[in-house]
């Protein structure tokens, strides 16, 4: 899986805040708000949703594979006065002494996973690390706005004054694979002096919405109900929305 690294990290913090939302923030915090037992974010990142949930009361955990969001994610925690276990894992093979009522995947995250036999894998994982009845709740999209070639350039300053700025480059789409790829590079400017940088090749699968419900049904999960836009039980009707997926062990 895909990782993200110092400055992307740093990015990912700046502009996505704790207490921003897509509207995934309300949504989770509605669908799990009768949750009496642990839920678990894999790919926490930054906590951007997780410390929502805790705010309200649930009992969060959380893992990411970049050791520098979960940086972000502690300091974050600390600022927040809240507290949860934090831990940098894989999702294809971490392994936790409990099992969850619920498990979430927001934003689309599931995505940075191409291969499909790894999300295959990583499906089951979460599935077995679920209480009987456990719910998994996860988002994806059809990336139905990418457009090779077209590039894109935004620029974020940090708390110490320093410019980032970030080109993201629309490189490849793959029908066959089902993946999409950009190309980010980012520039840390001091004083008018670039200071550091870093490449990303940022590659998205897609699936097909009754493809992934049968990957779903494939692992074991029942009871599948498919929404759209974080409107429960509103079935998807465009390729531009957010489609969410809320499968029963």
């Amino acid at each position: 899986m895909q990782t993200y690294h110092s400055i992307s990290a740093e990015v990912y913090n700046l502009d996505k805040p704790i207490g921003s939302s897509f509207g995934d923030v309300e949504y989770y915090s509605q669908r799990l708000a009768h949750v009496k037992g642990k839920i678990l974010e894999p790919a926490v990142g930054t906590g951007r949703i997780l410390i929502p949930l805790l705010e309200q009361g649930l009992a969060m955990e959380g893992f990411d594979l970049s050791e520098e969001m979960l940086v972000y994610c502690r300091d974050n925690l600390k600022k927040a006065n809240q507290e949860a276990n934090i831990f940098q894992a894989n999702m294809e093979t971490f392994q936790a002494p409990q099992l969850y009522e619920a498990i979430i995947i927001p934003a689309g995250t599931f995505l940075l996973i191409t291969d499909e036999n790894k999300a295959y894998s990583i499906l089951t994982n979460f599935y077995n690390h679920l209480e009987s009845n456990g719910r998994l709740i996860l988002d994806i999209f059809l990336q139905s706005d990418f457009n090779e070639g077209s590039s894109r350039y935004r620029t974020f300053t940090n708390s110490e004054g320093e410019i980032i700025t970030l080109q993201a480059t629309q490189s490849d789409i793959n029908y066959i694979n089902q993946t999409t790829t950009t190309h980010h590079r980012y520039d840390k400017w001091r004083e008018g002096k670039c200071i550091d940088s870093e490449f990303e090749i940022f590659t998205l699968k897609w699936y097909g919405i009754n493809e992934f419900k049968r990957l779903l049904m494939q692992v074991g999960f029942k009871d599948i109900v498919i929404s759209a836009d974080y409107c429960y039980q509103q079935y998807p009707t465009n390729q531009n929305q957010t489609i969410t997926f809320e499968a029963v062990k």
